[in-house]
């Protein structure tokens, strides 16, 4: 069985509505773990989140974090509670 070294990446845009749950950090890691509970192939190496940064720009700290861990082989799978988490447009 292969064996994904996955990246947990959560982003909170300062433009949604702290107040609502569906988006919060929580819930998104929350969401994530539940996935990952039932895939024992996925290894979690790292969790990145960046909590009021807009999804259209992708100069964001844990983003960039993320993808130099990529790209030094340290993980080959990102995992998010949806793609407008990881950016829009």
């Amino acid at each position: 069985m292969q064996v994904y070294k996955a990246i947990k990446y959560i982003r909170l845009s300062y433009t949604d509505d702290k107040t609502v749950e569906s988006d919060s950090v929580a819930n998104q890691r929350r969401l994530i773990d539940d996935y990952i509970a039932r895939h024992p192939e996925i290894e979690v190496v790292a969790e990145k989140i960046d909590d009021g940064y807009s999804g259209v720009l992708f100069d964001r700290p844990a983003f960039q974090e993320m993808m130099r861990m990529i790209e030094q082989g340290e993980a080959n799978c990102v995992i998010v509670k949806d793609l407008s988490r990881l950016g829009r447009e």
